[in-house]
């Protein structure tokens, strides 16, 4: 093990310059086995293109690219240290949290899966969990990233709250994206109409039973999964 991880540090040194890899590239199994993550799936649905001459899968690229962008914001700040005061750390919350439910979205792409008589059920289950897990790990390291920064200026406690609020929001977006069909720039691109969806179910809450059903499951799960990673992580540095 000790030697495949060597192979491994070696392999990113080589391939990727210094700077992606902050703290003596400390990162750089972490970020190699992140680009197997995604090699793995976009694999997959190429070689479902070419054994079927179906596209049917590969919106999952798309969406795995959205899932990436909350990712993205969070390591820049971190590593360019561009958190300045609490007011801009607020600014990039929010632009952060507009794009973090694309990362458990894709856990909703599950339900594009249908017998079909081209490729085996199997096949396309494994295709869309792979697109599914690379983007909740992608949502889960910024989610940890946030944390990390709150942390700088709210108490532990006030912090941990906040995630799990943030995971039942982040659920009702996932909501908003798969039954309702808004986007993320649709904040921008459609505002009122948004809004008006979002206000009619926090006024009439007895009327979308689905809406805060999914909500509720879905948050409760993706804190489940978000904390028990943290307390593996936790379990191995002890």
């Amino acid at each position: 093990m000790i030697l495949y991880t060597s192979h491994l540090d070696t392999f990113a040194r080589n391939q990727f310059p210094m700077q992606y890899f902050p703290s003596h590239n400390k990162h750089a199994n972490l970020y190699l086995i992140l680009l197997m993550m995604c090699t793995f799936g976009i694999m997959l649905s190429v070689l479902r293109v070419v054994a079927t001459g179906s596209t049917m899968f590969l919106f999952l690229n798309w969406n795995l690219f959205l899932a990436i962008i909350p990712f993205m914001v969070t390591r820049f700040v971190v590593y360019k240290k561009a958190i300045i005061d609490k007011r801009l750390f607020l600014v990039v919350l929010v632009f952060w949290l507009l794009f973090f439910p694309n990362s458990p979205y894709i856990l909703t792409d599950l339900f594009h899966l249908k017998k079909s008589t081209s490729m085996p059920l199997w096949y396309d289950l494994i295709l869309v969990l792979s697109y599914a897990w690379a983007a909740l790990v992608f949502g889960f390291m910024s989610l940890s990233d946030i944390q990390k920064m709150s942390a700088s200026y709210f108490s532990k406690r006030l912090t941990t709250i906040g995630i799990i609020i943030v995971l039942f929001v982040a659920s009702f977006g996932v909501y908003l994206g798969r039954y309702l069909r808004w986007n993320s720039w649709d904040i921008v691109a459609s505002p009122f109409r948004l809004l008006g969806d979002i206000g009619d179910r926090f006024m009439h809450p007895i009327e979308h039973p689905r809406t805060w059903g999914m909500t509720l499951v879905l948050g409760c799960f993706l804190n489940l999964a978000y904390f028990s990673l943290q307390a593996i992580r936790k379990e191995r540095i002890n």
